[in-house]
């Protein structure tokens, strides 16, 4: 692994296969750090010919932390929220979608293709917005667009993810554990035990709830962007689950409407988080197909 300078902050990353492949860019979820991604699938997506990219998006896994923005108060956002009042963050996704560019910048890439998952996806949207001579093409996966006329992730999910954060590693796993339950589609069965590896090994590796926070306000102060979709020239696949919780199935149909001929990849069965002995080959075999198609 390795640090870029982005952003004037630090940017922990790795990559995977050749200078060659199509450089593909992956921007993780919410609290999700680098090595969330199976190293399974990276390879599968190098088999493909791509050159990919993983990093730790600030305030999360080893990037910089915004401490001096001090313990985020999520439940005081919420109400200025419903108050129709304006949030005062660190940071915005915007700002995150620019710490994407600085990464490719350190690294010599001119243009890639950017894919992300959750709110990984909604920082590739604000990327494809502010910065779209960077993009070779855009994948999005069971992202949100923000359009607050759509319907809302199931209560008792946000409520579980508002619970305050537990610190002992056992509980901290069994309570994400709990949450991929609620979050899964019927399709596919939850791997339980490949997903108790991946959250004890983040939270070895970095466990800080303060900047998954923070992480969700710059969520709640990024408003809708809806209307700044049909701004979108990159070449656009979007792809999410039927049975989707979290981020409802509606959202993917109102980004593939809103962008310029994007293609729309409705996987049934599959809820939120794509579980990764599930419908990750297929996915994989799409997101090549389309990052080929748009770098001819």
């Amino acid at each position: 692994m390795a640090k870029a300078k982005a952003s004037g902050i630090e940017i922990e990353y790795e990559t995977y296969g050749d200078r060659p492949g199509r450089p593909l860019l992956l921007i993780m979820g919410l609290g999700g750090q680098l090595n969330t991604w199976s190293e399974e699938i990276l390879h599968q997506l190098v088999e493909e010919g791509h050159r990919v990219i993983v990093f730790d998006n600030r305030d999360t896994g080893l990037s910089s932390k915004m401490e001096e923005a001090g313990v985020p108060d999520i439940l005081g956002a919420i109400s200025a929220l419903m108050k129709g009042e304006k949030l005062k963050v660190p940071y915005t996704l915007y700002d995150m979608g620019d710490d994407a560019v600085g990464l490719l910048d350190a690294l010599g890439i001119e243009k890639a293709h950017i894919c992300g998952l959750s709110m990984g996806g909604a920082i590739a949207q604000t990327t494809a917005i502010s910065h779209p001579s960077r993009l070779a093409s855009l994948i999005l996966i069971n992202s949100a667009t923000g359009n607050p006329h759509l319907p809302l992730p199931k209560p008792e999910i946000m409520n579980f993810v508002l619970v305050p954060p537990v610190s002992d590693r056992n509980a901290y796993i069994d309570h994400r554990i709990n949450l991929f339950r609620m979050i899964s589609g019927s399709g596919y069965p939850l791997d339980e035990e490949g997903l108790r590896q991946i959250f004890g090994r983040g939270y070895d590796r970095s466990y800080y709830p303060e900047g998954a926070g923070r992480n969700l306000l710059a969520i709640f102060a990024s408003g809708h962007r809806r209307s700044a979709l049909p701004s979108i020239t990159a070449p656009t696949l979007v792809i999410h689950g039927d049975e989707d919780p979290l981020v409802p199935v509606e959202n993917g149909r109102d980004a593939a409407e809103a962008i310029p001929g994007a293609e729309l990849m409705i996987i049934k069965g599959m809820g939120h988080y794509p579980p990764h002995k599930g419908p990750w080959p297929q996915i994989v075999k799409t997101i090549a197909a389309h990052t080929r198609k748009a770098s001819v």
